[in-house]
């Protein structure tokens, strides 16, 4: 664990925390909604939205730089945090998880993690983030394929970023993130059906694949020389 790391990694998350409800309120509604669909504005103008999530996603930061310590991919794991925050939050209200947020993130997160494996020295970095966004985005894709009341297109956007960062951390992370995800999905929604909090037909995946990757990330790496040795990365 590295105090130093969640000192410099905490107030970075909470500043970018601030950046949610905005970040929320910008997302176009889609052409034909449902009618029980909450509007994102609603969401977005929630009390209290503002200070949950710096509190949020100043503590996930913290988490992950006390992981990882003062590591180069940090540089893109620190911006996903109010993503992955707000993508949650909107999934869960609104089982719905926005291209008009996923893709840009795309875009910005490849160059990112590019420089962070240049910047690392070690340019092999780059295979094994682009192993895990084949293996998890392509799982997420046959999911979708054989049952999609399951598994909306989505999580299947959504894997392929999670597998980038978790391949690119090592097999650890991304073994161990990438079942976490399913085994939370899982057993999740039969506490909160059980409970009578959701339907059974109302769960959204995109949480429970967040936390899933955040779980990778911060015990993947122990995971990973647990199971492998030095082969995990």
């Amino acid at each position: 664990m590295s105090l130093l790391g969640a000192a410099v990694a905490a107030p970075i998350g909470l500043l970018l925390g601030l950046l949610v409800p905005g970040l929320i309120a910008r997302v176009p509604e889609p052409d034909e909604p449902a009618d029980d669909k909450v509007p994102y504005a609603v969401i977005a103008a929630r009390p209290g939205l503002l200070w949950q999530a710096a509190f949020g996603c100043g503590l996930i930061a913290g988490l992950i730089g006390a992981a990882l310590g003062q590591d180069w991919s940090l540089l893109f794991l620190l911006p996903l945090v109010p993503v992955g925050f707000a993508l949650g939050l909107i999934d869960w209200r609104t089982r719905l998880l926005p291209t008009r947020i996923i893709a840009p993130t795309y875009v910005v997160l490849v160059p990112l993690v590019v420089l962070a494996a240049l910047l690392a020295g070690d340019p092999r970095l780059l295979i094994g983030a682009a192993v895990g966004w084949l293996v998890m985005g392509g799982y997420y894709l046959l999911m979708w394929v054989i049952y999609p009341p399951g598994v909306g297109y989505g999580d299947v956007r959504l894997s392929g970023i999670l597998g980038i960062v978790l391949g690119y951390l090592g097999w650890g992370p991304l073994a161990l993130g990438s079942f976490a995800g399913l085994l939370l999905g899982g057993l999740g929604s039969l506490v909160l059906v059980a409970l009578r909090l959701i339907d059974k037909q109302e769960n959204p995946f995109g949480p429970w694949m967040l936390i899933g990757a955040l779980v990778g990330i911060i015990l993947g790496p122990a995971f990973g020389t647990w199971a492998w040795g030095d082969l995990a990365g």
